[in-house]
């Protein structure tokens, strides 16, 4: 089964193109969605999870119309949203027993195998007696998960699932996604790039409401090398600089700014080539940089 995205678009009243003819073809496994904030990615999950309408295009999850049909698209469906709420005083357990029931799983000896499962898969079984209201930002997002994961969804959807998270809780909400990503599409929905280059073997960047480009972010990555420069320079310097290069990127080091410019020749002798990275690649396709 794949989720198959055509001529989709999207205006708000305030006149925000929020979604401009976006069209992708996403199978099984971990899609990585890619852009800052504001570049349309949350507007995509919104009309896939069925939350708003589209003023055009098609968007088809195997043989199910998602935008018409969406009773049928809810029910081959687990959505985490970038703002997940719950019921502080209500345990675990008993809430996601109440979003099973909900869900249409009404026989309450399947329904309990079934939560003590997802509890035991998302490591929240130990736990399960708490209030939700006690629970970290981590273990809020991986409750979110198995929420999502109630009756055996063929599409998740995951928006910005790992903002906020320390370390740990990001090591450990990457290996859960990851292993759902085995058996299902789950479209991960993020500004993060290492998000993406840790767990998606395909992937899109978004910006201003447009694909700029699709395909295998280790690809993308590769079709930088060579083309990437790296100079470190002092601060008064970055005007000129951005003026004669195209400068992809540029972050403070050890009290100076360090430049990566794009260009497929070494800009000056006091450029050094550098390996890029998904960031650059990031960064060049939303800068227009390589792009005929």
């Amino acid at each position: 089964m794949a989720l198959r995205i055509d001529h989709l678009s999207k205006r708000y009243p305030n006149g925000v193109q929020a979604l401009d003819d976006v069209s992708l073809t996403i199978g099984p496994g971990m899609f990585g969605l890619l852009g800052p904030n504001g570049a349309g990615k949350s507007t995509l999950m919104r009309t896939l999870a069925t939350l708003q309408d589209a003023d055009a295009g098609t968007a088809r999850l195997g043989d199910v119309d998602v935008l018409r049909d969406k009773d049928a698209t809810r029910r081959l469906l687990g959505y985490l949203p970038q703002e997940f709420g719950v019921y502080p005083k209500v345990a675990a357990d008993e809430m996601l027993d109440h979003l099973a029931a909900l869900k249409g799983i009404t026989n309450a000896k399947e329904r309990r195998e079934i939560v003590d499962a997802l509890l035991q898969q998302t490591n929240l079984f130990d736990v399960r007696k708490r209030p939700l209201g006690s629970f970290s930002g981590g273990m809020k997002q991986r409750f979110g998960i198995a929420q999502a994961l109630l009756g055996k969804p063929g599409l998740v959807i995951v928006d910005e699932p790992t903002a906020g998270l320390d370390p740990e809780e990001r090591v450990r909400f990457h290996n859960l996604l990851g292993e759902i990503g085995e058996n299902v599409i789950v479209i991960l929905s993020t500004h993060i790039v290492g998000d993406v280059i840790d767990l998606c073997r395909d992937m899109a960047i978004l910006h201003q409401g447009r694909v700029l480009m699709t395909g295998d972010p280790t690809g993308a990555v590769t079709a930088l090398e060579g083309r990437i420069w790296q100079k470190t320079i002092d601060r008064p310097e970055l005007a000129d600089h951005q003026a004669k290069h195209r400068v992809v990127s540029t972050r403070l080091f050890a009290g100076r700014t360090r430049l990566h410019v794009f260009a497929d020749e070494r800009p000056d002798a006091s450029f050094a080539p550098i390996a890029p990275d998904l960031e650059d690649v990031y960064f060049a396709a939303i800068k227009g940089f390589g792009r005929a």
